[in-house]
Formats: C-alpha cells, structure tokens, sequence
C-alpha cells in the first residue's frame, strides 16, 4: 500500500510530532511506501511582510498546500492521505486536494483543534468547554489560542467557515481518536459517530522491563502551566521534600538558572533538563513510579505507554485520557487533578507500599503488551486503512459496528 502522510509541525516539537514518526517508521517496517508532504511552522519566520500578513487567510484555506498536495497525488497516486495535524499552513483545503483526486483521507485527531482554538479546553488554567456548549466566538473574547484575540479569531474563523463549509463531516472519511474518551468528546463537538474509530498512541520498539523498584518518583513532560507542573511541587513541598524526584522535559516553566541542565530544585528534587528518548526510558526504568499530573485532557500521552512497557506504574490526575489509561488501583493511582493535597497523599502511599506499586507495573506491562505495541497497533491501523478506501469508494456505506 501506498500512503500519502501529512503533517505540520510546530516550532516547539511535541507528542504529535513523536507519534507521527513513529506511525511513518511502523508502515514502512511491514513494507509499505510513505509519501510524506510536511510543512513546518518555523516556515513563518522566514515570511516576507505579504505572507506573514495572509497567514490568516492561509490558515483557512492555504491555496499553496492545495496545489501542492494535488501535485503530489498526480504524481504518486498513493492509495490513502493520512493526515496528522493541518493547523495552520496546510489548512483543510488539503482534503479538497484528496477529494478532487479520489483518494480517501482519514484525520488523526490528535488535539482538541476543531472543537476548541486553543486545542485543550483549557481557559485560564480551568477546563472549559464552553465552545462546545455555546459558540467558538466564546474563545475569542477570551484569547484562548496563544492569550491573543487577533490569533484565536483567524483559529474560529477557519473552524467557522469549514462547518459551514462540511468539511469536516463530508471530506474525511475516517477519523481516528486516541481513547474512547477523546471519541466522545468529538461525537459531543459534531463530528459523526460513524466515521471515528478508536486507535490508540503505541511504543515503536519495546523497551523491557525494569530491573528493581526503583529510586524515586519521575516527571517525565513538556514543563508548561496545562502540565501540572505546579501542582507537582506544590505537592512535594506538602511531603516536605521527602520522596526524591527527577524532572525530564523542557519548556516555559523550566527552573532556572537556565544554563544549568541539573539545577538543584530541593534537597529532592533534580531537573534534568530534555533527555533524548533512549536516556528518557533508561529515567523511567529507574523510577519507582511515574507522576502524570496534567490539567488538561490529553491525546494519549506516549509516556504513559513506554512507563507501562517498562513495567512502573503511574500516578496521575483523575481526567479525560489519563482517567482512562490508568487504572486506578491497578495499574496505577488517580488523584483530583490541580489538588496537590490529593496529589502528595496518593504519592506518600505509592512511596510506603513498594510491593503494592511493583504489583501493578507488573499489570501496566500486561496493559502494554494487550494494547500498546506496535504490533497490535499496526492491525488496527490497516483495518481502519481499509475502511476508509471503502468507505471512499460508496458514500452511503454503513458500518454495523459504528466505527468507520
């Protein structure tokens, strides 16, 4: 099989951008040919005064990113376009380019995006759906994407006009959410139950287990407010600083001083600064237990994943994916999410009961091993490739399952 992959990627790397190689090296490991069309946000730092001043109306319809990809269909005739992310300078009009050629096109859903601008349903470090239960014009007085009006107005307007448009309903033919969770959601947002199939983020190469109990806790994440950064520590300082704790990541609320990859926080706790992914797993099999503490719903973050293939359990907030991918008591712990009380005394328990913890790695190993390998992964991926091609050859094709 041929497939066309698509993907814009932000100036600051992120899970996406992990999980889309990681898709892009699984298919071309069982022997199909990817044909990449990739755009790249720091594309717009080189713009001229005119293209930075259309970036709005590019952003609803990039008639460069259209041209393009239609001249790569012609050229290649790939047998189905998978899009990863379009925002902002491939735009949906890439799936006009699809549909003109007859290819069909499935869309990972790997953010919020076309339910909310900001993309987390987050307003102000609070949840907030209220783009779902009223209008997107709700996000604009508020300046939910980037804390600018100006920019969440152009992120609306695109979503405005492809509604009207059909887009999202009409042009792609498969959507894949990353846990029952997200699917509910964008059932809730619009989008036909029919056309999104449930598949979830997975670990390319397994890692093994651990060896031990291991050292300390771990935080493993991009270090911004919708992380649960705050809370985290807020939570050791409730444990007085007792239980050690490693910080991998980077991001705007990195300790400083800057330059000081392993600046000491505490007598505890210890920045490490970003870590390539190898030292990253080496970090989490020398954890006890990973800390997932994030404020916002999530995709599915991969770290949860490669912690259950390590064989360390989680501890994370009580909402949205993590709810779902960690059980509670099994595989790992929930707490109240933004509650660093709740937080500190299921982090105090995990550190007194290191058999109990050890118990459930040993069962998110089994989760990983049922779910989260590339193996199961690419099964499913190539039965919802399947779907989508058939379901773009007959419009009024109906699934009995309720997944496309």
């Amino acid at each position: 099989m041929k497939i066309l992959l698509v993907h814009n990627s932000y100036q600051q790397p992120g899970g996406e951008d992990i999980s889309t190689r990681a898709e892009k090296a699984l298919l071309q490991a069982a022997g199909h040919r990817v044909v990449e069309y990739l755009r790249d946000n720091d594309e717009i730092i080189a713009y001229g005064l005119f293209k930075k001043a259309s970036l709005p109306l590019r952003t609803v319809w990039a008639w460069d990113s259209h041209r393009e990809i239609k001249a790569l269909i012609d050229r290649e005739r790939p047998d189905v376009a998978h899009f990863q992310n379009t925002f902002p300078l491939i735009s949906p009009a890439a799936y006009y380019a699809c549909r003109e050629a007859g290819v069909p096109v499935v869309q990972t859903l790997r953010n919020f995006r076309l339910l909310c601008p900001g993309a987390i349903f987050l307003d102000r470090g609070r949840l907030c759906e209220a783009c779902v239960e009223h209008s997107l014009w709700r996000a604009v007085a508020h300046g939910c994407y980037r804390h600018s009006r100006a920019a969440t107005t152009t992120v609306a307007l695109m979503l405005a006009v492809h509604r009207w448009l059909g887009t999202w309903t009409r042009l792609v033919d498969c959507y894949i959410a990353l846990t029952e969770f997200g699917r509910r959601k964008f059932i809730e947002g619009g989008l036909p139950a029919e056309k999104i199939a449930v598949k979830a983020n997975f670990v390319l190469q397994d890692p093994g287990t651990r060896d031990g109990r291991g050292e300390h806790a771990l935080l493993v994440g991009r270090l911004s407010e919708e992380k649960g950064l705050q809370t985290l520590l807020a939570a050791w300082a409730r444990l007085n600083n007792r239980i050690p704790l490693e910080i991998v990541g980077d991001g705007p609320l990195r300790p400083t001083p800057q330059n000081d990859p392993r600046h000491r926080l505490t007598g505890s706790i210890h920045f490490c600064g970003w870590l390539s992914r190898d030292r990253t797993l080496a970090a989490i099999k020398q954890a006890r237990f990973l800390v997932f503490p994030s404020e916002c719903y999530e995709g599915f973050p991969v770290t949860i994943a490669e912690a259950f293939a390590c064989g360390v359990p989680v501890v994370a907030s009580r909402l949205g994916a993590m709810g779902e991918i960690v059980e509670d008591g099994r595989t790992g712990l929930h707490f109240n999410p933004g509650d660093a009380a709740d937080l500190a005394a299921k982090v105090e328990w995990a550190w007194a009961h290191p058999e109990e913890m050890a118990a459930m790695g040993r069962a998110g190993r089994a989760e990983f091993e049922a779910k989260y390998t590339a193996e199961r992964n690419y099964d499913t991926l190539m039965e919802i490739y399947r779907r989508a091609i058939q379901a773009s050859r007959n419009a009024s094709f109906i699934l009995p399952s309720t997944r496309c």
